[in-house]
């Protein structure tokens, strides 16, 4: 079974800033914690800091849908509601080493 990366594109509402960084950096060592996960880092656009890049590699896509249900996932939702902007989430799979 192929491993699995994901980047997901996040733009946040402009004033809302604080309020979505400070619950992506919560969700860094719970996930990275996760069973499966190789790989969890969030990055912030130097020219926009209202928009971040989570890139994230699973050992398959399996793994990454129970992350998709974890209920650290689910309050982040929910904490961050009305907060972002827009969110694209790409599924991805290398093509050789």
């Amino acid at each position: 079974m192929p491993k699995l990366t994901i980047i997901a594109n996040i733009q946040v509402k402009p004033g809302k800033l604080d309020l979505v960084l400070s619950e992506m950096e919560k969700l860094i060592p719970i996930t990275r914690a996760e069973k499966g996960c190789l790989q969890y880092d969030l990055h912030q656009d130097n020219d926009n800091p209202c928009h971040f890049v989570f890139v994230e590699n699973w050992e398959s896509r399996a793994f990454w849908q129970d992350h998709m249900q974890a209920p650290h996932l689910e309050a982040f939702i929910a904490a961050t509601e009305g907060a972002i902007e827009n969110l694209n989430i790409n599924e991805m799979t290398q093509i050789g080493e």
